[in-house]
């Protein structure tokens, strides 16, 4: 016989998992207690929506799935952020929330929130246990539909007298799941018409930046040599410098990537989720590039995105069969691989510039160069995300972790601390806009306690600074978007951590250098001249102001 809440923590072992997110409340305390007998640590964390913001970072790294939890009402709320994170970026989660008794009700509606209704448009599913004896199977689904094509969040939620009620049963175990392989008169049609292009292109989006597709995609690209380019969602998919590599979609149009999107005949999309903003859109201009789908699912058809053809299953299978059929078949295009050159070289534009305040062109070089190439850099969301998916060069699978599915401020740090528990033998770095830091700030505390080896850069310029930007090229009046900041130098130190401010420009590598080997969690204030969104990604680029919502 045991307990509900010791099913649950028993089922959670099962399912191999190591650690749970979150905090405690009444409601929750005999899960509590039984994770205390358990072999799973707590990560006490100072608010539910950073331990989502982990939980959902650990399955995006590991594609198993994190887990969080949360009490009732207020603390079950603050999960929800967290899960439209997960489920619009396709991040496998487990949320476990606790709940007043449903067998009586002697604190009446006291904290009562329908959560299980709150959560059923932001989750794959969403269940109130009501049986101790039921726990286990739950739980077994939970992390299998967690799990399956397309990933995302889960949410359980364990009445306190069902936590509290004895059932013999036994446990679930996890069982092997085959995905379903393309059929082979789709290979053969997709093959063809490969074989036909004259300029082909493969693009690889947010669904092929899975953990397991490193080796296949990897495979797939640099044994056919065909040019690819990658959506902001997937970018680093593929390991390895590439000559291949022709550069990330981070606009919709009009950047320099665009240039050789728009002379290409046949544009492989390999996992392209619309959850992300177009990387280029479609039907624009007659006589476009052909384009090919090969997803897990059937594309979603939109406006700007549906494709000619669909190669639907499996998505490492599916590419390891294309290149048996194309191997020694394809010719690269000197065209295309020209013109590469001339992006790479405009993407790379300003990246030694002197001035300070700093420059985002020069921010981004100056983190890829302290950075070692397995390093993990964590953005939160701001204008830098875009110039960190533009210009950053990834070598290693996984290494440059953003959001173009939910875009919401405050998960950099949280995603950070994620990072640095799943891989501690890794450099690892957050990005915050001083906007965004400030949302989850809390959370340093959480790094220190937990001796975790973590450097933040803070990117100041006291504001909004996206939208900031946007209501100045739409000619509005500069109102609302400014702030001030504390000492964030002082901040730091008042966490436990160490902070540090550049004033020159050339000071930014080696403090990022000198953080990295002295361990401990440190604070590197960067002050950024945003002069340079209007100069290059309004005035180069065709003097269109591009849809960048950070929040």
């Amino acid at each position: 016989m045991a307990k509900g809440a010791e099913l649950l923590v028993a089922a959670l072992e099962n399912e191999g998992v190591e650690r749970i997110f979150g905090i405690p409340g009444e409601e929750t305390l005999d899960i509590v207690e039984a994770l205390r007998h358990s072999r799973i640590k707590l990560i006490l964390t100072r608010h539910e929506q950073a331990a989502s913001f982990m939980a959902a970072t650990q399955g995006r790294l590991t594609g198993r799935p994190g887990v969080c939890l949360a009490t009732l009402g207020p603390g079950a709320l603050n999960f929800t952020t967290g899960a439209a994170y997960a489920h619009l970026g396709a991040m496998p989660m487990v949320m476990i929330t606790g709940q007043k008794a449903i067998r009586s009700a002697r604190q009446a509606r006291f904290q009562l929130v329908d959560i299980v209704g709150a959560m059923r448009p932001l989750t794959k599913m969403t269940r109130q246990i009501v049986s101790a004896a039921s726990v286990p199977s739950i739980v077994r689904e939970a992390f299998r539909v967690a799990t399956e094509e397309r990933p995302g969040p889960i949410h359980l939620e364990l009445p306190e007298d069902i936590a509290v009620e004895d059932a013999d049963v036994g446990l679930v175990p996890p069982h092997p799941i085959a995905r379903a392989v393309a059929a082979r008169q789709a290979l053969e049609q997709i093959t063809d018409m490969i074989l036909a292009a004259k300029r082909p292109l493969v693009m690889i989006g947010a669904a092929g930046n899975r953990p397991h597709l490193v080796e296949p995609l990897s495979r797939f690209v640099v044994g056919l040599g065909i040019p690819f380019f990658n959506t902001q969602m997937g970018k680093g998919a593929v390991t390895g410098g590439s000559d291949l590599y022709l550069g990330t979609a981070a606009l919709s149009e009009r950047d320099y990537v665009h240039d050789a999107i728009e002379r290409a005949d046949l544009i492989v999309s390999i996992g392209h989720d619309t959850v992300e903003k177009p990387p280029f859109l479609m039907g624009q201009v007659a006589g476009g590039p052909t384009v090919i789908h090969v997803g897990y699912a059937s594309a979603n058809v939109e406006q700007v995105f549906h494709p000619d053809a669909e190669l639907v299953g499996d998505i490492g299978t599916s590419v390891l069969a294309l290149a048996e059929r194309l191997e020694g078949r394809l010719t690269r295009d000197p065209l295309i691989l020209s013109i590469r050159e001339r992006i790479l070289a405009h993407v790379g534009e300003g990246s030694d510039a002197p001035q300070f305040p700093v420059t985002p062109q020069r921010l981004v070089h100056d983190v890829r160069a302290a950075m070692p190439q397995d390093g993990i850099v964590c953005l939160d969301n701001g204008m830098y995300k875009i110039w960190f998916a533009r210009g950053y060069r990834t070598h290693v699978a996984n290494t440059l972790l953003l959001d173009n599915a939910l875009a919401t401020m405050g998960a950099g740090l949280p995603s950070a601390i994620a990072a640095k528990l799943v891989h501690p033998e890794r450099h690892v770095l957050a990005v915050c806009g001083d906007g965004g830091f400030m949302m989850n700030s809390q959370e340093l505390e959480t790094a220190v306690r937990l001796k975790l080896n973590l450097v933040v850069l803070i990117v100041e310029d006291h504001a909004y600074g996206m939208i900031r930007w946007k209501q100045a090229v739409d000619h509005f009046a500069d109102f609302g978007m400014t702030f001030g900041n504390p000492d964030f130098v002082a901040y730091a130190a008042a966490y436990g951590a160490t902070g540090h401010r550049i004033s020159a420009t050339d000071e930014l590598v080696p403090a990022i250098e000198a953080a990295c080997a002295a361990g401990g969690v440190h604070v590197i204030v960067v002050p950024i001249d945003y002069s340079e969104n209007t100069r290059v990604l309004v005035d180069e680029l065709g003097g269109r102001v591009p849809d960048l919502d950070p929040s």
